[in-house]
């Protein structure tokens, strides 16, 4: 289903933070569009749509795709997606639901992110960016492509970076797109299996890639992020830890399966996990010197909300 700028709603940023140095966009449309599947048998994905507001004259965005957690419903990542649309990327964010085994053999149903989901939304990309009648006709950078994660969403992520397919995240065969120039995860882990496993290489192939922890994730724990993030093989990669931050910073609302509270605002929260994945996929998507410098060199000194590891 194309684009419908009927359905379009324009969100302004919240007055209440301080404008940052990179170019930003001041509003953003948020719609909805059915993401076709490749796998004949599933159900097409609903999902919404963030695209930054433009003049007439429309300007090209890379696509940026926010794997769910699971069980987590796309509209509790509506502001962190509304913020990272604000730096230059149209953001779509699905529900993709299916069925998959736990590390305890127990079948679960529900919304869970897969591999498969990279090129099937590269794919509805393509088309919409070809279709005259839809709202994103010749608006969509359809040679680059990032990746965005929650919690299990961010190890599918970290998954399909690697160009392998991992059970329990990728079903028949995975090949990752050459569009696929980057990625960021927040409240995840690679440990493989999920919860008993261990802390295997990540064969990123030279992809930047990099991980945002919240300090009191109760889930995935600052532990876990951190011997994932060493086990990155090659740079361009970062860790970010937001401090006070719990495992759904990253949604509109703080939830109970985190036993941990946050000490951060939900606000800051939101505002800073987005910020710094903005800057990450800026500086590797659209090779934007001042992104890469918050990243590479000024991340501790800017930002005292954060503590920034990087290696480039």
């Amino acid at each position: 289903m194309p684009f419908n700028p009927k359905q379009a709603s324009a969100v302004p940023f919240p007055k209440a933070v301080a404008p940052d140095p990179v170019p930003l966009f001041q509003q953003v449309e948020r719609s909805t569009i059915t993401i076709a599947l490749q796998a004949s048998k599933q159900t097409p994905d609903p999902a919404d749509i963030y695209v930054p507001s433009t003049p007439a004259t429309p300007k090209k965005f890379p696509t940026v795709l926010l794997l769910q957690g699971a069980l987590v419903d796309k509209s509790a990542y509506s502001t962190f997606a509304t913020e990272v649309a604000r730096y230059g990327f149209i953001v779509v964010v699905p529900n993709h639901t299916r069925s998959l085994t736990a590390p305890n053999g127990q079948t679960i149903s529900g919304l869970a992110s897969e591999q498969q989901q990279v090129n099937d939304v590269l794919k509805q990309m393509i088309a919409e960016n070809a279709n005259p009648k839809s709202r994103l006709a010749n608006r969509v950078d359809i040679t680059r492509l990032g990746l965005l994660g929650h919690s299990f969403g961010g190890y599918v992520g970290l998954g399909a970076i690697q160009n392998r397919c991992f059970p329990g995240v990728c079903t028949g065969s995975f090949t990752r797109p050459p569009a696929l120039k980057a990625g960021i995860f927040y409240g995840t882990n690679f440990r493989t299996p999920p919860i008993t496993g261990t802390f295997p290489t990540i064969a990123n192939q030279n992809i930047p890639t990099a991980l945002i922890a919240g300090s009191l994730d109760g889930v995935s724990t600052l532990d876990e992020t951190q011997k994932t993030y060493r086990q990155i093989q090659t740079p361009p990669k970062a860790l970010i830890v937001v401090k006070g931050a719990n495992h759904y910073g990253i949604t509109n609302q703080d939830n109970p399966r985190d036993p941990s509270r946050p000490t951060l605002t939900q606000a800051q929260a939101n505002t800073t996990i987005a910020r710094w994945s903005a800057w990450f996929l800026r500086a590797h998507l659209l090779n934007d010197p001042v992104a890469f410098n918050r990243v590479y060199k000024q991340g501790n000194t800017y930002d005292s909300n954060v503590s920034v590891t990087s290696a480039k």
